[in-house]
């Protein structure tokens, strides 16, 4: 009777468990619903490429590793990477994003999306891989990045950030891949994204080129050459622009006084031919 008991009462324990993992694979996590509406709600899709993310997928996309969802990929029931690239995408990316919890890797490239990248990004403590680069955003970087300690890669190239490059970014250990050029950003490159590996940076300045406002190693040795050129091209045309000035001034000389005594010439002659009365 115990034994018989015993039994009943592991089955009843062992189907409870797997009613209970069957429903987390075929229902959505309710963050994870929710990152997806907002997120679709903040992105205007001209091309129809996300015809697909409609309210009725997002109660129920994933089934195990199986997505629903065309760029999103699914982890044992949890959205783990989005991938939106090269779809010309419009909009802003919503703060919402951050409900995706289980997120590792975030890439909305090459698309035309704008407004700022919003801080609450910081949420997501598993995010490895951010690409948000070739697109129009605006704003500073947030420092609050530092806070997802598994990056591995920031790549935000081409966009029209602005302000300065966050000190706290260069304490991120995982960091592998960086890349922030071609951006309006102003300020000193910070020492530890910089910081030399033998007589090599961490980052070289293709990382940071194109932004008018940037300086520090790597990019001060480009911006010394560049200086001495400058000076180098004003010292020239100064040069020239004076010595023209002289040669020009000594001509004018020269002609004035052969002129002036050719004047005397022709009035002692004249007063030889004239006349006494």
């Amino acid at each position: 009777m115990a034994r018989s008991y015993r039994f009943s009462y592991r089955l009843c324990l062992i189907l409870l468990i797997a009613f209970e993992t069957a429903r987390r694979l075929t229902s959505a996590d309710p963050n994870d619903e929710a990152c997806l509406k907002n997120l679709r709600q903040s992105l205007e899709d001209p091309a129809s490429n996300l015809r697909n993310w409609t309210n009725s997928v997002f109660s129920n996309p994933c089934s195990g590793f199986t997505s629903y969802l065309p760029g999103a990929t699914c982890n044992n029931g949890r959205i783990y990477k989005l991938s939106l690239t090269n779809l010309s995408l419009r909009g802003s990316i919503s703060p919402f994003l951050s409900n995706c919890t289980n997120l590792q890797s975030l890439d909305l490239s090459s698309n035309q999306i704008a407004g700022e990248i919003p801080p609450e990004i910081q949420f997501l403590v598993n995010l490895a891989v951010l690409n948000l680069s070739s697109n129009r955003l605006s704003g500073e970087i947030p420092p609050q990045l530092a806070l997802c300690a598994y990056l591995n890669v920031i790549d935000l190239h081409d966009n029209e950030l602005s302000g300065p490059i966050p000190q706290q970014l260069g304490l991120l250990a995982r960091l592998s891949a960086f890349d922030v050029s071609n951006n309006k950003l102003s300020g000193q490159i910070p020492t530890y994204l910089s910081n030399r590996t033998g007589n090599f940076p961490r980052f070289n300045s293709s990382s940071f080129v194109g932004n008018k406002g940037l300086y520090g190693y790597p990019l001060q040795e480009m911006v010394k050459s560049k200086g001495l050129s400058v000076m180098a091209i004003v010292g020239i045309g100064l040069g020239s622009g004076i010595a023209s000035l002289m040669i020009s001034f000594t001509g004018v000389c020269i002609w004035l006084r052969i002129t002036e005594k050719k004047l005397a010439e022709e009035e002692g002659k004249i007063s030889q031919s004239m006349p006494d009365y």
